[in-house]
């Protein structure tokens, strides 16, 4: 979805920003090239009001010329408040609805929605308003969208006929993708606090679409490592797991921050360059 406001610039930076409730990461790009890259994980779950503090605090200290000249911002949205529409069931009108099961819903919050035209459906969310209201009043026209439709996006393009689950992880949840014989079959976000809750839901998941852990693709990205405590005690139980290929080839990578971590961590962010 795309805010506006009446604004022209000659410049051709672009600013993308990922924002969750534990914490958040934006880069500035030109021409494919990243110039400018920041992240900051909370330490614990933050609610709107102090998110959009921290990534005013971002700007301010981090560089605040560079976003002066920006042309272009592309927001993602990565929380738990969203629902996946088929497209023959979605009507405008109807947005609260396919919320108010799962989502506590405020009168003061505004519901959007993206469209995912490969998969014919719709992600219905709830972005923050405070943050898009500041976005907007600094730098005119934005587009945002959750994290979810571009998750989507970005692994529907890699599929074929068969049962793969993609799974792109952030500081308290997760995102999980499924798709069975090429279809996509099931899009869900679990929170959790220990990797035994990670463990469980995963696993959780698999009993219900009756996925052989033995057998099925598991692919990560996002905040988690070869290394970690959560991988290993994954791979205890589910055997073919790797890490999302590196499609970035494209980029140019000139922040040494970001040089120092595997795109993979980074994939949803860096998605939104190309």
């Amino acid at each position: 979805m795309t805010q506006k406001k009446n604004s022209i610039k000659n410049n051709l930076k672009k600013l993308s920003i990922l924002i969750t409730q534990g914490g958040l990461s934006f880069c500035v790009s030109s021409s494919k090239k990243i110039t400018h890259f920041f992240e900051k994980d909370f330490s614990s779950t933050l609610p709107p009001e102090q998110i959009l503090q921290e990534l005013k605090t971002a700007f301010q200290s981090s560089f605040a010329e560079e976003l002066e000249e920006v042309d272009k911002v592309v927001v993602i949205y990565a929380n738990s408040l969203y629902s996946i529409v088929p497209r023959p069931l979605f009507e405008e009108k109807n947005l609260t609805d396919y919320l108010k099961f799962n989502t506590k819903i405020l009168q003061t919050d505004f519901i959007a929605f993206d469209e995912l035209e490969n998969e014919e459906i719709n992600t219905v969310y709830i972005p923050y308003a405070n943050i898009n209201n500041y976005l907007f009043e600094h730098f005119g026209e934005f587009t945002f969208q959750h994290a979810a439709s571009v998750f989507i996006e970005k692994n529907s393009e890699t599929q074929k006929n068969e049962t793969t689950v993609f799974l792109n992880a952030y500081q308290n949840h997760y995102d999980i993708c499924i798709y069975k014989e090429g279809k996509l079959t099931l899009c869900n976000s679990f929170e959790y606090f220990t990797p035994e809750d990670f463990l469980y839901y995963l696993l959780f998941t698999f009993e219900q679409l009756k996925l052989d852990p033995e057998t099925t693709n598991l692919i990560l990205s996002g905040m988690i490592a070869e290394s970690s405590e959560i991988y290993q005690l994954i791979y205890n139980y589910i055997r073919n797991i790797s890490f999302s290929k590196n499609t970035f080839s494209a980029l140019k990578i000139e922040d040494e921050n970001l040089k120092k971590q595997p795109l993979y961590k980074n994939s949803l962010l860096l998605n939104s360059i190309l």
